[in-house]
């Protein structure tokens, strides 16, 4: 098989250049393990686990990678169940530090920290190490979630609280479970991954719903704009889902959007919680007098 090379320096830019291919990076990270040059595996975990295959060694092999599964989410439970109020940022690991997405960024984690929020970002370059960098300068907490690829990008120097995982699923349940609201930066298709999975799981009440901030008018408003036209005409989504986005430019508004609408939500929640209570408490009544 041929294997992936890396050369020293250069993060990498999300993945692939322009051709389609690996980027050289700084080395692939396995978990704890850090792998270069011949030693770096022509397959990531994740595409071992997926892979059909007829090779019947699955039927031995894959338990095995059930514990580690299971210890992916150990060590992230326990890395981040003490974070406290925390918001989940995402962009492009593209974008370069002279970018105007990068100042966003860096404003949007300094505003975050100075409200008290820790900043979850996939703790690589470009928009993710921008709000690392605006957290970690604001003297918050500054959390990068890694993951293993061919053509590691290593996490970036602004991550005080790193976590590592192999697989993107165990990684993705993080980014949702320890954060109150996302705030999205222009980004390419990982972004819009990670965008389109929080609104599927809000729309579907699989999460308790949070806020979901787009910042970049002209980035985002022609997907915004094909979503009210042509995805909602035809009924592939409901009216009010659209109201599950706030788009703007500005840092300040988008912050204070997930943390003024991130209380409602919670009023809201804690609200429905104490009727649900009290309707148990009088269902519960009426059968004692009526026995």
């Amino acid at each position: 098989m041929t294997r992936a090379t890396t050369t020293p320096g250069g993060a990498g830019s999300g993945g692939r250049g322009d051709d389609g291919v690996p980027e050289k990076g700084r080395g692939y990270r396995k978990g704890p393990v850090l792998l270069r040059g011949t030693q770096i595996p022509a397959q990531t975990t994740d595409q071992r686990l997926l892979s059909g295959g007829g090779d019947p060694d699955w039927v031995h092999s894959d338990p095995w990678r059930v514990m580690r599964i299971q210890s992916e989410f150990v060590e992230g439970f326990g890395a981040l169940a003490e974070v406290g109020a925390a918001v989940s940022v995402f962009g492009s690991a593209r974008t370069s530090p002279d970018h105007p997405d990068y100042a966003l960024a860096v404003e949007v984690g300094r505003l975050l920290a100075e409200a008290g929020y820790a900043v979850i970002t996939g703790g690589g370059p470009g928009i993710m190490e921008a709000a690392n960098e605006g957290a970690h300068k604001a003297g918050g907490t500054s959390i990068g979630l890694g993951i293993e690829l061919p053509f590691e990008q290593g996490m970036n120097e602004y991550v005080n609280l790193g976590v590592n995982f192999r697989y993107f699923f165990a990684r993705k349940t993080m980014f949702v479970k320890y954060a109150q609201g996302f705030i999205v930066l222009p980004g390419g298709f990982g972004t819009f991954d990670e965008l389109f999975e929080a609104l599927t799981l809000v729309q579907t009440h699989k999460v308790t719903e949070f806020p979901l901030v787009l910042v970049g008018v002209d980035y985002w408003g022609g997907l915004l704009e094909w979503i009210r036209t042509s995805v909602a005409d035809r009924g592939m989504v409901g009216r009010a889902d659209l109201d599950l986005l706030h788009l703007t430019d500005s840092p300040a508004e988008a912050v204070q959007y997930v943390i003024e609408r991130g209380r409602a939500l919670a009023a809201s929640e804690r609200e429905a919680l104490e009727e649900l209570v009290e309707d148990q408490q009088d269902a519960a009544g009426a059968t004692a007098n009526g026995s």
